[in-house]
């Protein structure tokens, strides 16, 4: 949907402030001064709005003030350069005067030459940036196409529009130009001026009736239904000035009344979606944006591609100006004295009507109007109906339908010409097309957006190439599109960093939990641990109980366990996962640097936010240090009672059976050690290959991606040739029934001047059969006397000028022989077709 004007919609409706009344803007040109006095005449003394009347050169120029005066009981002034518009009153523009507002304040200068055919869409313009929906546009009678451009524009913010009935205007092109524009009301002068005083008092007396979230998804879902659009996402102000327009048309008040109107009236719901969909484009629509275009990008890309074709996307194309702009500059730019290289214009919109006329490639006289004359005659080609693009510049461009929001993008682009269309998306929908714009463009491809627009928070995608032309280039980004393929119905757009693997825990909420439990608890030193045994936090002074192991780097808590500690800190830490239940040990020996200290343990199991198990051991130191070592030389030795020699014998055994279960024990831990080893061992292997596996399903991921991109584009392109193919059906079926039709003989003659085609008269009159289709144009001379036919129409191909002779056949009847050059659509002359009357 390629909408905008230049200017911002914010802007427009921040300027519609300015004014609490309607400001109508009228033109008309030839036989326009009576249509003119009859609107102004019709229009009441209070109609509450302010009329601007652009009347091209005319003989009434010196006194068209007076002239109106005498037609209606508002005041007609000359405007002034500065004037303040008020409401009911009439400002007459003077001849060749580019007329422009800022809030309700003319302004007025003379018009150049090349202006003086367009001052009235000059005017229309100012009305749509400054007044937004209480502008209002009005083309009468008048030769040329002035006005019917600035329609568009006051349609696009909310405005009114009219055009005169054709039947009852004098020079019906001004009016018939403003129609094919689709302007919202088509009729008579004085049928104008009631509707516009009915607009404009409503517009005085009404609040604005409020807009509920349900009315408006009802809308909403009539046009998802009917058009699988879904403008859920679009901006608010957007589709309120949309809504508020289409209820104004009809004179309703509230949205309920207006659903009433949409689900009884198909006719009505095709019109609001026309108009959520209204197209402001142009042929090289800002000139310097073309030239930083040329400069920046075509160029570079023209010395830098020998064999790929340029790809260029245009999303919006609305009816196919900007993707025909650019084929343009891009077969204009291309040097002459090397191979051409291809370039491949991709255009796409949501609107089948705008994709249609862009297909078709013809345009009216007031959609060229702009071009220059060397453009004209090389890419277009003039018919009765407008100027229709020759085959060259039509095969540089394909055309299809594609809801940007939706659908898969294309891929491998090396421009995107985007603009005017971001300022009507909302936050999400925005995000998402940037992403959009990320994934479709090749590395340090270019993204060319319109002068309201910017990309916004998206620094990390796009870099600025040129600040003034909004051209930006894309950077190299991890980002991957993860949600462009989700159903429409589900809105949410993301966009997430490609990860070898999530993260496991967010340590803040583990720490936080774990000094809720210590709180609650008198804080011994202590750590904080995994399932795995694994220290996560040391807290206090946990020397006493814990060293670093010899060897790798651990912090496995059993590896760290200073001796005595290891068997009751397991068998504690298992027992508080089983029982799901603090856990206590007292009385624990632990050897400390030649010493043994008594500890009370207790282990704590709690679960985190993210379900994962965790434990806080806590150490409590019970005594003082006690000597274990034994005596030396000079030491004294202390004396103790003698020890019975049964109880000797008896501690003696003891002492062997603990040392015996103590190494039975030791050997046990190593053996779970060594066991838990291999197990953590296989566990980093599983791991790295689930990431392994992870990274193919990222790449599998991106493969599918890219295949749907291609076959997007595959689909596009079938659908670009199945409408050629209809094309070409539909006119050859054409052609044959003409030619039936016709009483004489037609034989059509290629560049070679063999037979090409012949109707059913030319096989009865000169004895042809199909097998002499391909045959030289000599075949003929067998039925006809001439000499020399092939020479003669040799000469028509050369001359180019039509050429007519008597003739006779070998029976004796007497024809008229009418030679014509046959021409292209690109004005090549490839052949001749002969008829005899």
């Amino acid at each position: 949907m390629a909408e905008g004007n230049g200017k911002s919609a914010g802007h427009s409706q921040a300027r519609a402030g300015a004014a609490a009344f309607p400001i109508v803007g009228i033109g008309a040109s030839a036989g326009g001064l009576d249509p003119i006095r009859e609107l102004l005449g019709n229009a009441g003394d209070t109609p509450a709005a302010a009329f601007l009347v652009v009347l091209h050169q005319s003989a009434h120029d010196g006194s068209l003030v007076e002239v109106l005066a005498r037609s209606t009981a508002l005041p007609v002034v000359e405007a002034e350069d500065g004037a303040v518009v008020e409401m009911d009153r009439v400002y007459v523009i003077p001849a060749a005067t580019v007329a422009s507002l800022t809030g309700r304040q003319l302004s007025l200068r003379p018009a150049s030459h090349e202006e003086r055919a367009a001052v009235l869409d000059a005017l229309f313009h100012s009305l749509a940036n400054e007044q937004g929906p209480r502008a209002m546009a009005v083309v009468l009678s008048g030769s040329g196409n002035d006005g019917a451009a600035g329609t568009t524009a006051v349609k696009s913010v909310g405005g009114a529009t009219f055009a005169q009935d054709v039947t009852t205007a004098e020079f019906p092109q001004m009016p018939r130009a403003a129609i094919s524009r689709g302007v919202d009301f088509v009729l008579r002068p004085d049928e104008i001026a009631r509707e516009i005083v009915r607009i404009a008092q409503k517009d005085r007396s009404d609040r604005p009736s409020v807009f509920r979230e349900g009315d408006l998804r009802e809308v909403l879902d009539l046009l998802h239904t009917a058009h699988d659009v879904d403008f859920t996402h679009y901006k608010p102000a957007t589709l309120e000035r949309r809504f508020r327009r289409r209820m104004a048309m009809h004179r309703v008040r509230t949205v309920r009344d207006y659903v009433d109107i949409l689900r009884g009236s198909r006719e009505e719901l095709e019109r609001l979606y026309a108009d959520m969909l209204i197209q402001v484009t142009a042929f090289f629509r800002d000139p310097d944006v073309f030239s930083v275009l040329e400069r920046e990008v075509l160029l570079p890309l023209m010395r830098d591609r020998t064999v790929e074709p340029v790809r260029i996307w245009v999303p919006g194309c609305a009816t196919g100006e900007e993707a025909y702009s650019l084929a343009m500059m891009f077969l204009e730019t291309a040097p002459a004295d090397q191979d051409p290289v291809a370039v491949q214009v991709f255009g796409t919109d949501i609107s089948d009507a705008a994709i249609a006329q862009a297909r078709g490639g013809l345009y009216p006289d007031s959609a060229v109007e702009g071009l220059t004359p060397e453009r004209l005659s090389r890419f277009f080609t003039k018919t009765d109906r407008g100027y229709r693009v020759t085959r060259t510049l039509r095969e540089c461009c394909v055309f299809a339908r594609h809801d940007l929001t939706r659908d898969p993008p294309f891929s491998q682009v090396d421009l995107i010409s985007c603009r005017n269309v971001l300022i009507y998306l909302g936050a999400p929908l925005q995000r998402r097309v940037m992403s959009v714009f990320h994934y479709a463009l090749r590395p340090d491809g270019y993204l060319l957006l319109g002068i309201s627009e910017t990309i916004g928070g998206h620094g990390e995608l796009f870099r600025v190439a040129e600040r003034r032309a909004r051209l930006y280039r894309r950077k190299p980004s991890v980002l991957r599109l993860s949600d462009h393929l989700r159903p429409p119905s589900a809105p949410a757009v993301r966009v997430e960093k490609v990860r070898m693997e999530d993260e496991a825990t967010e340590p803040g909420h583990v720490f936080r939990e774990a000094d809720r439990v210590l709180l609650a608890r008198f804080t011994p030193p202590g750590v904080l641990i995994d399932e795995n045994m694994d220290v996560l936090q040391f807290r206090g002074r946990t020397g006493l109980f814990l060293e670093p192991p010899t060897g790798a780097a651990s912090f496995n808590l059993l590896r760290m366990a200073r001796e005595g500690l290891v068997a009751d800190l397991r068998a504690a830490i298992q027992a508080a996962g089983k029982q799901e239940a603090a856990v206590r040990r007292e009385g624990v020996r632990v050897g400390t640097d030649g010493h043994s200290i008594s500890v009370n343990l207790e282990v704590v199991p709690f679960a985190a936010q993210n379900h994962d198990r965790y434990f806080l051991v806590l150490f409590e130191q019970e005594s003082t240090l006690e000597t274990d070592a034994p005596s030396g030389k000079g030491q004294a030795k202390k004396k103790t009672p003698p020890i019975p020699e049964k109880e000797t014998r008896y501690t003696t055994r003891l002492k062997r059976e603990l040392e015996a279960t103590r190494e039975y024990l030791q050997a046990i831990i190593e053996e779970q050690e060594t066991m838990n080893e291999e197990l953590r061992s296989a566990n980093e292997e599983i791991q790295s290959s689930n990431e392994e596996l992870q990274s193919t399903n990222e790449e599998l991921e991106t493969a599918k991606e890219e295949l749907q991109s291609s076959n997007e584009e595959l689909m596009t392109l079938n659908e670009e040739l199945e409408n050629r193919h209809h094309e070409t059906s539909q006119v050859n079926e054409d052609l044959q029934n003409v030619m039936a039709a016709v009483d004489w003989p037609v034989v059509i003659l290629d560049a070679h001047l063999r037979i090409r085609r012949f109707n059913p008269e030319a096989q009865r009159a000169l004895h042809l059969i199909a097998a002499d289709v391909g045959r030289p144009v000599s075949v003929l001379e067998t039925t006809l006397v001439l000499e020399d036919l092939e020479g003669i129409v040799r000469g028509v191909t050369e001359s180019l000028e039509p050429r007519e002779q008597p003739v006779a056949d070998r029976r004796g009847h007497s024809y008229s022989l009418r030679l014509h050059p046959y021409r292209t659509s690109e004005n090549r002359v490839e052949g001749a077709v002969l008829m005899l009357v």
